[in-house]
């Protein structure tokens, strides 16, 4: 059997932020996000990264799936997006899309943004 008490995971030892990962997570840039797999504490460096990426690579509008619940993730994504300077608008998602448990994010052209 293994040692229980030994640390064998020794280079993760020196992580600043207590990362479970050791590089990056790369997460394709597509239309839509779920942020189901996601710790509460990522989320909004996450969905930052996610906008700014996406604005990047020219999308209009995106979807961050945040799921229904109590809405506790949901006013927390829109606290964000109220005052991001990157977004034009946002809405709760049609029923087939997510209904409540998703956000469209509308964002703004590059011009816009100057």
């Amino acid at each position: 059997m293994g040692d229980r008490g030994k640390d064998n995971n020794g280079d993760m030892a020196n992580c600043e932020d207590n990362s479970l990962f050791a590089i990056p997570v790369v997460i394709p840039i597509e239309d839509h996000l779920d942020l189901h797999p996601f710790q509460p504490k990522e989320i909004h460096g996450v969905v930052e990264e996610y906008l700014r990426q996406c604005k990047d690579a020219g999308f209009h509008e995106v979807r961050l799936i945040h799921g229904k619940g109590k809405g506790v993730q949901r006013n927390n994504i829109r606290k964000l997006l109220e005052d991001h300077a990157a977004v034009e608008s946002f809405h709760d998602a049609p029923l087939e899309a997510g209904s409540w448990g998703a956000t469209v994010v509308i964002l703004k052209t590059k011009v816009e943004c100057r």
